[in-house]
């Protein structure tokens, strides 16, 4: 691996990072490549082809994990969390909670959501166990083509 792709792949992990800390924030794709110190279009480009997703999609996915993890937890209501991991809109707020975990808010939170699966593996190591339990990249996560 050459240095410059190297250096890309920070500036990459850089940006992904300020997600993980900044998601309930309105992150804009411009931010997120000044983070990265690159062109928008190419910050969206180098962020798919690195991590499998578009920078919006994985930034809605970590909103959506997180927002499983307060309807778990939490007794609060579905605006409530929905408005907390950053969404403006309960109505987008569903729709995408319905895309990436394949039910309702509600439902998830009257169905135990994943605590249910994470008793019945109690043996397999944690980490495998919450890799098990998080939501796919939107029906991404398919196998990649070869360029």
């Amino acid at each position: 691996m050459t240095r410059a792709i190297e250096e890309s792949n920070r500036r990459l992990l850089r940006a992904r990072d300020a997600m993980d800390r900044a998601y309930p924030e309105a992150l804009g794709v411009a931010a997120l490549a000044a983070v990265a110190v690159m062109s928008e279009a190419h910050f969206i480009r180098s962020f798919r082809a690195a991590f499998g997703e578009t920078p919006h999609r994985y930034l809605q996915r970590r909103r959506v994990e997180r927002a499983m993890y307060l309807l778990r937890r939490t007794d609060r209501n579905v605006t409530d969390v929905c408005l907390d991991v950053g969404f403006a809109s309960l109505g987008t707020f569903s729709r995408t909670f319905r895309e990436v975990v394949g039910q309702t808010p509600s439902a998830y939170r009257e169905g135990g959501g994943a605590d249910r699966r994470s008793q019945t593996v109690a043996a397999v190591p944690t980490c495998f166990a919450m890799a098990w339990g998080r939501p796919s990249s939107f029906g991404e996560a398919g196998p990649r083509r070869v360029r």
